[in-house]
């Protein structure tokens, strides 16, 4: 592969940056003037490589995850960095299904004629420069490239220190893509140091840097939402709730609530506590309860939880009691084989509780009730509600984004996953025939 066509100034980490940032500026102005089919050919002779140097991609990747589990890092940890055949494989289907994607740049909306003669409407434009802040996952890398290149925008992106070698070899064959197709490579970049001065010098560069976008833990979203001078869009947690409503079809029930919990545990959408009626409770729980206990899922209730349980005899793994839920147990995003249980009266009570412990990520409602699912579809302020369906379902790719970001928590400018249009703004246009204001 090529070396990159320019070396940074890395004399200090505020040296590196500032000319980073330069750099993704001039880029900038060259993707927002590239055409849909230059962009694709980006996207898809990524891909092709991506597929082509699948086996040294692992290689780089090993090093990571050789060097996360000497220092310790948990199963979950280890497992949001690993680059499996089917991640890898993940990648470049991304990337081919974003390069058919519409490409949104230049779409022309809401034109409408005036009084005076002028048409008014908005025209989509990049936003500019995105800077993407993230732990463990290098495929965030290839996940964030696409969509900003898709979307006529220059990135620079900052993993974490634990997936350096797989960021800085991804970010090797991204460059190599855009020079290939005769785009600028400085259009992403990967911030080569693991100092952790670069995520404060980029969230404080707004003459270069139009947004951030932070993917990762509580610690890192909050720091960034707090001293960042760059409009960020964020999210802090994921504590995603299914509340079982008494009209809710049992099998289902069962099937949505195992997979919603089960099918991962490190991602942001799965669920965290399980919110179920009083009137279905005595059917519903010693069922789906028998699986999670059999799946290894230590479950933290509500007395009213334990008192169903121990009266239809359900017996819990001799490893692993019923735990008493504590107030904390409410408003924490385990990442872990952990649910919280709480029977509720109504569904009101139900709402009450997403909204005083929820973290606007993603809420479901399972019901045969079409008023009672509007009105939760209505009144629940998360940025994904659901209706008889898995919170693991809040997700770029599931929702035809082909891939993500993010997840926006944000109510302004994005919210929920967060796509191409997510990383566009509008602007207005006026299309005239020589009208003068009188």
């Amino acid at each position: 592969m090529n070396a990159p066509s320019s070396t940074p100034n890395t004399t200090d980490t505020l040296g590196l940056l500032t000319d980073m940032g330069l750099r993704a500026r001039r880029a900038a102005q060259a993707m927002a003037r590239a055409s849909a089919a230059e962009k694709n050919a980006v996207l898809s002779q990524l891909a092709n490589a991506i597929e082509a140097q699948g086996t040294a991609i692992a290689h780089e990747n090993a090093k990571d995850l050789e060097a996360a589990q000497k220092v310790g890092h948990d199963a979950a940890f280890v497992d949001r960095l690993r680059l499996t055949d089917k991640v890898i494989a993940g990648m470049a289907e991304g990337l081919r299904q974003v390069a058919q994607l519409k490409d949104p740049v230049g779409e022309i909306s809401m034109l409408r004629r005036q009084p005076s003669g002028i048409q008014v409407g908005h025209m989509r434009v990049p936003l500019g420069v995105i800077g993407i802040i993230y732990e463990s996952r290098p495929n965030v890398t290839i996940d964030a490239a696409a969509l900003c290149l898709k979307s006529g925008n220059a990135c620079v992106l900052r993993g974490g220190s634990e997936a350096i070698h797989s960021n800085r070899f991804l970010a090797q064959l991204i460059g190599d893509a855009l020079a290939h197709c005769g785009l600028n490579r400085d259009a992403v970049q990967v911030v080569p140091t693991t100092d952790r001065a670069a995520v404060g010098a980029m969230i404080q560069m707004p003459q270069y840097i139009d947004v951030i976008v932070p993917r990762g833990g509580k610690s890192l979203n909050s720091r960034i939402a707090n001293e960042a001078t760059v409009p960020v869009i964020k999210h802090l947690d994921g504590i995603c709730h299914i509340y079982v409503d008494d009209e809710a079809d049992l099998e289902m029930a069962v099937r949505v609530c195992d997979n919603a919990k089960t099918q991962r545990y490190s991602p942001c959408n799965t669920m965290e506590t399980l919110l179920v009626h009083q009137g279905l409770a005595q059917a519903f729980l010693p069922r789906i309860c028998a699986i999670y206990v059999q799946k290894g899922v230590e479950l933290r209730v509500c007395p009213a939880t334990r008192q169903i349980l121990e009266a239809s005899g359900f017996q819990p793994a001799a490893s692993q009691p019923l735990v008493n839920a504590t107030e904390e147990d409410w408003s924490t995003e385990y990442l872990a084989p952990i649910l919280s249980i709480r029977v509720v009266e109504t569904m009101e009570t139900a709402m009450a509780h997403i909204a005083q412990y929820g973290s606007a990520h993603t809420e479901a409602i399972l019901t045969m009730n079409h008023a009672k699912a509007m009105r939760f579809l209505r009144e629940v302020d998360s940025s994904s509600v659901m209706v008889n369906a898995s919170t693991r379902f809040a997700d770029g790719f599931e929702y035809g984004l082909g891939a993500e970001i993010g997840i926006s928590t944000n109510k302004l400018h994005a919210r929920g996953p967060v796509g191409l249009e997510g990383l566009t703004s509008q602007k207005w246009i006026v299309l005239g025939e020589g009208q003068v204001r009188g």
